[in-house]
């Protein structure tokens, strides 16, 4: 069983920066997709951003241009370095892993998640 955890989140300010981290337990380079969800109070799930083995990067439309995920093999972690933050931005952020790419929304492993508060 693969473990992910978050970590980076808290209480910014909107129009300031966090960066979350997300280690995994084993070779980052296993997985085929590393991605980043997040969830606001009352409302559903959502894919923020994602990142392919291969490097492909997608990015929810509400966060493109201010969002970036990155990942290092090395180190077993991948980042989210988010800037120009939102109060709409308010959510639990969840890492999540999809080791075979079996398909293009399914998610094998889930972290914690860590919470990030954006104060207008």
């Amino acid at each position: 069983q693969v473990q992910l955890v978050e970590s980076g989140g808290g209480l910014v300010q909107a129009g300031g920066s966090l960066r979350l981290s997300c280690v995994t337990s084993e070779s980052i380079y296993n997985m085929y997709r590393m991605e980043w969800h997040r969830q606001a109070l009352g409302k559903s799930r959502e894919l923020v951003a994602r990142i392919k083995r291969v490097g492909t990067k997608s990015y929810a439309d509400s966060v493109k241009g201010r969002f970036t995920i990155s990942r290092d093999d090395y180190k077993n972690t991948v980042y989210l370095q988010m800037n120009s933050l939102k109060p709409e931005d308010t959510a639990v952020y969840y890492c999540a892993a999809n080791e075979y790419g079996d398909s293009s929304d399914s998610v094998d492993y889930w972290g914690k998640g860590t919470l990030v508060t954006v104060s207008s």
